[in-house]
C-alpha cells in the first residue's frame, strides 16, 4: 500500500515535512525493494540537514546538524525507500504514553480517544494514518511494540546490535533498539531483509511457550481474548520468574543509565522536561551504585533463564496490559498501566531479543497486539511466524 497525498502539517505527529524530505539513494531503480515506499523517522536519529531534537524544543535549539543519516535510516533510502519526514517522540523516549506536552498527543486512528503509544508515537500515527509507509523508531521498553499494539500496526523490536545503531540518540544503551512500524507485514519483511544482514538471520524456532506468570498477572479480559488465541496453538507452559521483580531490576538499570547520558543536561535545563518525563528523570539521579549492581545481577540471571527457554521456542504474550488507554486518564491510572505494559515488553528488552507485535487480538473494540519473543537474530523469522499464526487464528 502507498502512501496518501502529503496530509496536512500536524505538529503533533511531523517535526519536520517533506515531499520527500530526503529522496531515495537507490534513485529510480523500480526493482529495489522499498521502492515507491515513504519513512517516518523518530526524531532520535540522524537525518542529513538536519538537527536531532528528541521532543524537546530547547534541546533542538542547541544541536548542530547532522551531516550524514544514521545507518539504521541508510539502509532503507538504499533499497529504495523516501523519507517522508521527522516524526515526533516522547521527551527524550522515556515514556510509552505517546504524549508531548511541546508538541501534543498524537492521534490514535483506531481509538480516537485513546493514547497512541510511545515514545516512537509520530511515526506510528503517521504509518497508521496512511501518511507514511514505514516508521523507523526505537525500542528501549517497548516504545515500538506498544504503540503497534494500541494502533492495530505491526511492530518489531530487532535484535539489539542487529542493526546499526550509530547515529542515533541512546536512552539506555543496555536496552535500545531499532525497530519499524509498518500496515501491512510484506512492509516489515521488506524493511528488515533491508536493514539486518542475511549472515546475522537464523530460523526461529517451531515451538511456542507461555509464561504462567505473564497469564495470572493479566487483567481478565485480556487474560481470556489472549488464552483464547493460545489454547489453538501447540504451547508450553513455562516459567519466566518473578516479571514484577524483573521490572524492577529492569527500570533500576534503564534509570540509572538514562541519568548517566542525559543527567548532566537535565540539571541544566530545569523546566524544561514535562512533568512526567521531569519525575522520571529526578528517580532516576536518586539510583545508587549499589542499587544499579544488584539490579544487573538479577537481569543477567533472568537473561540466562531466557536464554534457555528461547533456545528452542518462541515465547508469546501480549504485547500490552490493555488497549488504548483513554487520553483523559488520571495519572494514576495512566502509572498502573505503564507499569503492567513494561513488567510484560521489559522481557525482551532484558536479553535484547527481538519481539514482534502482530495486531492478531483484540479487547472491547480495541486492537491489542500478540507479541513474539525469539531468539537473538531470529528477527526476520519471527515476521513470517506471525503470518502463519495470522492464518492459524483467523
Amino acid at each position: 500500500m502507498r502512501s496518501a497525498a502529503v496530509p496536512a502539517f500536524d505538529t503533533s505527529i511531523w517535526r519536520v515535512l517533506g515531499n520527500p524530505l530526503v529522496g531515495s539513494e537507490s534513485g529510480s531503480e523500480t526493482g529495489a525493494p522499498l521502492h515507491g515506499l515513504t519513512v517516518a523517522v523518530k526524531d532520535l536519529y540522524d537525518v542529513a540537514g538536519f538537527a536531532v531534537g528528541a521532543g524537546s524544543p530547547e534541546y533542538l535549539r542547541e544541536q548542530s546538524v547532522a551531516t550524514e543519516s544514521a545507518p539504521a535510516l541508510r539502509s532503507l533510502l538504499g533499497a529504495g525507500a523516501s523519507v517522508r519526514g521527522i516524526a515526533q517522540t516522547d521527551e527524550f523516549a522515556y515514556s510509552i504514553a505517546g504524549a508531548n506536552v511541546h508538541y501534543g498527543t498524537p492521534p490514535n486512528p483506531r481509538v480516537p480517544d485513546g493514547l497512541p503509544g510511545g515514545s516512537s508515537s509520530g511515526p506510528a500515527a503517521a504509518v497508521a494514518l496512511g501518511h507514511a509507509d514505514i516508521g523507523l523508531g526505537t525500542d528501549t521498553a517497548g516504545s515500538i511494540r506498544v504503540p503497534a499494539s494500541y494502533q492495530g500496526l505491526w511492530g518489531l523490536r530487532s535484535t539489539q546490535d542487529a542493526v546499526n545503531r550509530s547515529g542515533l540518540l541512546p536512552l539506555a544503551p543496555r536496552f535500545d533498539a531499532v525497530g519499524w512500524l509498518t500496515r501491512t507485514p510484506d512492509v516489515l519483511r521488506a524493511a528488515v531483509v533491508a536493514s539486518v544482514e542475511p549472515h546475522l538471520q537464523r530460523i526461529a524456532p517451531q515451538r511456542y511457550a507461555v509464561a504462567a506468570s505473564v497469564v495470572f498477572g493479566l487483567e481478565d479480559d485480556v487474560q481470556a481474548e489472549f488464552l483464547g488465541a493460545a489454547s489453538r496453538l501447540p504451547v508450553d507452559l513455562v516459567d519466566v520468574g518473578d516479571v514484577t521483580a524483573l521490572f524492577q531490576a529492569f527500570r533500576t538499570v534503564q534509570a540509572a543509565e538514562a541519568w548517566q547520558i542525559h543527567g548532566g543536561w537535565v540539571r541544566a535545563h530545569p523546566g524544561a522536561l514535562g512533568p512526567d518525563v521531569a519525575a522520571r528523570f529526578a528517580g532516576a539521579s536518586q539510583v545508587t551504585g549499589s542499587a544499579d549492581r544488584a539490579a544487573r545481577g538479577v537481569l543477567a540471571v533472568a537473561r540466562e533463564r531466557l536464554d534457555h527457554i528461547l533456545n528452542d521456542r518462541v515465547l508469546l504474550l501480549p504485547s500490552t496490559a490493555s488497549t488504548a488507554p483513554r487520553r483523559d486518564s488520571d495519572p494514576a491510572t495512566l502509572d498502573r498501566s505503564r507499569s503492567a505494559t513494561l513488567a510484560l515488553t521489559c522481557l525482551a528488552a532484558i536479553g535484547g531479543y527481538p519481539a514482534l507485535s502482530a495486531p492478531l487480538l483484540s479487547v472491547g473494540g480495541g486492537p491489542l497486539g500478540l507479541c513474539l519473543v525469539g531468539p537473538r537474530f531470529s528477527d526476520l523469522a519471527l515476521v513470517d511466524a506471525a503470518v502463519e499464526l495470522a492464518t492459524a487464528l483467523g
